[in-house]
């Protein structure tokens, strides 16, 4: 089967993205496997989509589908256990629901779904594909004829030399994330789990009460609701101003919307979010 280049949505200004309304792709042929997509933002600086594989399933590559791009990612497992390999090196990964898998550009990998529950996986990829850096990309690099699964130049001094073992993937937990408190009186919870010079990845959480103050971001932002009911409201937005979003939704801010976060149930409202380019750093305009 020929590649066929996913889907790109974009979106001119603030825009919700209700579950329902997400661009549905399958991506992959019989070589590489087939993988389902809902694709949330494609636009020219910032890609996010959950990808989903059923139990035992995975995706490899194939001559038209190869797995390895010019761009920073971040996978957020939100169900099922992900194993994560690179197949040029041999390491492999099993990362668990709420951790994530980081990796730079030509860094090839597979991803394997074992658990017996559906997988379900958050992407954040920059440069998006829109410059280049997926599919067009991959298939110039040279082809990974034989894959491996296991660090077999390790065997015989593991774990004794363990200091000097390099992995090209990095998993992230919760005790690994970039923490830091935001707001004028520290309402939001921020986690980072990737703030390179291409993307900045992190998990946020609110509890109940005050809104938080209104930022801005020099670079695009996408996000997607993992738990709880949260509010976003664009205070100088000339549209809708005021937006609910619930699991499974997401919403995109373009480069400088200033907007504000609202939690107004009894629950913790919890989210990803992904700004490209990356800045390493937030913007604050006041409560």
């Amino acid at each position: 089967m020929a590649y066929k280049s996913s889907p790109r949505p974009t979106f001119a200004e603030p825009a919700a993205i209700p579950y329902a309304a997400v661009t549905r792709h399958l991506w992959g042929d019989a070589g590489s496997g087939e993988v389902a997509d809902w694709i949330y933002v494609s636009s020219d600086h910032i890609h996010q989509l959950v990808f989903a594989l059923p139990p035992g399933g995975a995706f490899r590559h194939s001559h038209e589908y190869r797995t390895i791009f010019a761009a920073d990612l971040v996978y957020t497992v939100l169900s099922g256990v992900m194993v994560i390999c690179n197949p040029e090196t041999g390491e492999a990964h099993p990362v668990n629901p709420g951790e994530s898998a980081f990796f730079r550009r030509d860094t090839w990998h597979h991803v394997v779904n074992h658990s017996i529950e559906p997988l379900r996986v958050l992407e954040y990829f920059a440069p998006p594909p829109s410059q280049g850096t997926s599919g067009s990309y991959a298939r110039q690099r040279p082809y990974l004829e034989t894959p491996k699964y296991g660090r077999d130049d390790w065997l015989g001094r593991f774990p004794m030399e363990r200091a000097t073992l390099q992995n090209q993937i990095t998993v992230l937990r919760d005790a690994d994330c970039l923490w830091r408190l935001e707001g004028d009186q520290q309402q939001m919870l921020v986690g980072l789990v990737a703030a390179t010079e291409h993307l900045m990845v992190g998990k946020a959480s609110l509890i109940p009460g005050k809104p938080t103050h209104a930022e801005t971001h020099a670079g695009d932002e996408s996000l997607y609701v993992t738990e709880g009911t949260l509010n976003i409201h664009l205070p100088e937005f000339d549209g809708q101003r005021w937006h609910e979003l619930n699991p499974g939704d997401g919403f995109y801010l373009p480069a400088g919307t200033p907007h504000r976060y609202f939690n107004m149930t009894d629950k913790p409202a919890r989210w990803m979010f992904g700004i490209a380019p990356g800045q390493p750093s937030f913007s604050s305009n006041g409560a």
